[in-house]
């Protein structure tokens, strides 16, 4: 995908408003920008055992993206949370796991993540194809009246028998519940790196006090920043965020400690430069930051998913893990907009901003 492509997509005006963006926040120097050495670079560094860093390589090294230093993932753990009704009903073969596994590998997905169930019931026949990420808890939506709690569904040893590369996690940064689950994934991550398995962290924000006057901050550059910082604090390798919308959550709510420098010299009101603060959080890119794809809001999708792709890729972030977009739809289209995101990657002229 080339620059005329992207404008054509998504608008002449959002083009450039995009693509010729120059941040003057935090500098692109001072990142550590995804690479194809990475390994080398970064994690022979840290405490990751050679079982780790191979599973990493595992995950950076399969798709259209192999060894870019990027990652383009499928995730489908809707089925619990959204139920299977709202998540697979738009296209019912993806009620078949088979279906889902086969999506990523012939959308040229470096991973799949999905559901012990969904995972284990094909695991003989895809495990060696392409990487496996378990996502470990879920939000049950069954219950009534309903509650909003993440709870594991299986053991970090399941995981691995299945031959999984890595496992999944959420935490609902903020809640009440959020120091349980901070404790419980951060004893589960720390089991799957001993099993040589890498981490993944769904890094998200929930309480009801995020929405103020009218505005929802649970997607604010400063509040999903610290929520990173707090994931890769418990030793995530790689961060799953939601593009940031807005700003000063902190100042909104008027708890917990910021400083104004956040506002003023380390942030603006482009995208990109709170996409970079996610990014900032994230040990300066140490840790790759994923943004998620968000839900499917018909024919915008294609063009919504290639921008969230490029904010990612000019704000210094490590990919893009898209997957209502792309599952909820025909398997030729599913793969046509799973590939479109991955071009971006692979572009030479869309660079860091």
């Amino acid at each position: 995908m080339n620059i005329s492509d992207v404008a054509k997509l998504i608008g002449d005006e959002k083009a450039k408003f995009l693509l010729e963006h120059k941040s003057a926040t935090i500098s692109k120097e001072q990142l550590h920008l995804p690479n194809s050495n990475f390994i080398e670079n970064l994690w022979v560094q840290s405490n990751r055992s050679a079982q780790v860093l191979n599973n990493l390589q595992r995950l950076a090294g399969t798709g259209r993206l192999a060894n870019t230093g990027y990652v383009s993932i499928l995730p489908v753990d809707q089925g619990i949370e959204h139920s299977g009704g709202a998540s697979f009903a738009p296209n019912v073969p993806m009620f078949d796991p088979e279906n889902i596994v086969k999506l990523a590998v012939e959308g040229g997905c470096n991973a799949v993540a999905s559901t012990y169930g969904v995972l284990g019931m094909v695991a003989r026949k895809y495990a060696h194809k392409i990487p496996f990420v378990v996502k470990i808890n879920h939000n049950e939506f069954i219950s009534y009246p309903n509650s909003f709690d993440q709870i594991m569904f299986g053991s970090i040893k399941d995981a691995w028998n299945m031959g999984a590369a890595a496992v999944g996690a959420t935490i609902y940064f903020g809640s009440e519940e959020s120091k349980r689950q901070i404790v419980e994934v951060a004893e589960a991550f720390e089991y799957a790196h001993e099993l040589g398995m890498a981490t993944i962290l769904w890094c998200y924000t929930r309480n009801s006090a995020f929405k103020k006057d009218g505005v929802d901050y649970h997607v604010s550059a400063d509040l999903t920043g610290q929520a990173n910082h707090l994931g890769v604090t418990i030793q995530a390798d790689i961060i799953k965020q939601k593009l940031p919308e807005n700003n000063g959550g902190y100042n909104a709510v008027n708890f917990g400690k910021t400083h104004k420098k956040v506002y003023t010299e380390l942030t603006t009101d482009h995208p990109i430069d709170l996409t970079r603060y996610q990014v900032a959080n994230c040990y300066m890119g140490r840790v790759g930051l994923i943004n998620s794809g968000g839900a499917s809001s018909g024919e915008s999708d294609l063009a919504d998913a290639v921008t969230t792709a490029i904010v990612n890729k000019r704000a210094g972030g490590m990919g893009l893990i898209s997957g209502r977009k792309a599952f909820q739809r025909p398997m030729a289209d599913g793969i046509k907009l799973l590939n479109a995101i991955q071009d971006v990657y692979l572009s030479k002229e869309i660079t860091i901003a």
